[in-house]
């Protein structure tokens, strides 16, 4: 599992590191069933503290993408599939935003700005 953390984010760890699970998750690059390193492991590979670790999975499982057991270790859950779609629009939305208030600033119009989504997604 790649995890890649980010000093100069300004993004919290925890957050950085629920994130990215979550997005392997998504992309099916972690599968159902599927461990997760122990908070431990994970936290040393990181040169980051366990607390942090214990904080990003515990997000993660109140979020419903993973499930721990006492003295199993954490896996990956079944997707609830409303739950994954929800989040991929989240995460869309996010995006579109970010996009829209770039269009604004540049001046490009409404209708400039639907001709270029319709080309990226593949539209007329």
């Amino acid at each position: 599992m790649d995890i890649i953390i980010s000093n100069a984010d300004g993004v919290p760890i925890y957050e950085q590191i629920a994130t990215q699970i979550k997005s392997q998750i998504i992309s099916g690059k972690l599968r159902e069933g599927e461990a997760l390193p122990s908070m431990r492991s994970l936290a040393l590979s990181l040169h980051i503290s366990v607390i942090t670790t214990k904080r990003a999975y515990e997000e993660l499982e109140r979020e419903g993408f993973i499930e721990s057991f006492t003295g199993k270790g954490s896996f990956v859950k079944k997707q609830n599939t409303a739950i994954v779609r929800e989040e991929c629009l989240r995460q869309a939305e996010e995006l579109i935003s970010q996009a829209c208030e770039k269009a604004r600033q540049c001046g490009v119009t409404l209708d400039e700005l639907k001709e270029i989504v319709e080309i990226i997604y593949g539209g007329n």
